[in-house]
């Protein structure tokens, strides 16, 4: 959804009454806290109600919403959302809607803080673009967080995961699988293999699915946010 689109809603109803409180709701579901007063109305179609059903059409308006309106309910939002968030949970969430919005991606962000991570989720019918091809959409935000809470953080951050629509269950599921092929290829081999650059969050999943496997054992190495998993012989 782009920045204008984003600032209109279009709805029916019965009558006009009806279509313009559909079309303010659409436009609350987006701009949470919005001045409802600085909403306009346009209507393009009085309706008709037809006879025994026949020749009915519906009301049908458009709701625009200024600017300047749509800035002040985002300040409003996020006030409210980190009115109990402080420090990296807050930011991360803040910097997620702002990269949400830039990308255009129709979605709602929300955070939690656990004991040893932060994480981010995002819902909505476009998140499919937020995790993009193999991931690498998604990835590179959540590399992007990380980078920025090492370097405002140090040693007292918080790993950050960044999910959508389930992906990183299915992301652990793909590490343990290339954990495994990894694993056979280093016994057949005999000569240790690194893996690409990972959270703490994904290192962890390599390490606990090796854990037990005969042959191989891993360590890792590099810095952070470029730490990444070495699978060797045993």
């Amino acid at each position: 959804m782009n920045e204008v689109a984003d600032l209109t809603a279009e709805a029916t109803g019965e009558t006009v009454g009806e279509a313009k409180w559909a079309a303010l709701r659409e436009l609350e579901r987006r701009h949470p806290g919005l001045d409802k007063g600085a909403v306009q109305f346009e209507v393009i179609a009085e309706g008709e109600r037809g006879i025994l059903g026949v020749g009915y059409e519906p009301a049908r308006v458009i709701a625009h919403l200024p600017a300047a309106a749509a800035e002040a309910a985002a300040a409003e939002a996020a006030a409210l959302a980190g009115a109990d968030e402080t420090g990296q949970l807050a930011e991360a969430r803040s910097l997620v809607a702002r990269i949400v919005s830039a990308l255009g991606v129709d979605a709602e962000v929300d955070a939690r803080e656990e004991q040893d991570a932060v994480v981010v989720t995002c819902s909505g019918p476009d998140v499919g673009l937020l995790i993009g091809r193999h991931g690498q959409t998604i990835d590179s935000i959540q590399y992007l967080l990380n980078a920025i809470g090492w370097r405002a953080y140090g040693e007292e951050r918080k790993e950050v995961t960044v999910d959508a629509a389930g992906y990183r269950a299915r992301r652990k599921a793909t590490l343990e699988t290339l954990a495994l092929r990894v694993a056979d290829s280093v016994r057949e081999s005999g000569q240790a293999e690194e893996l690409e650059p990972m959270t703490a969050v994904e290192r962890k999943v390599v390490h606990l699915r090796l854990k037990d496997v005969a042959g191989v054992g891993t360590t890792s190495e590099g810095m952070e946010p470029n730490r990444y998993v070495v699978v060797v012989p045993e």
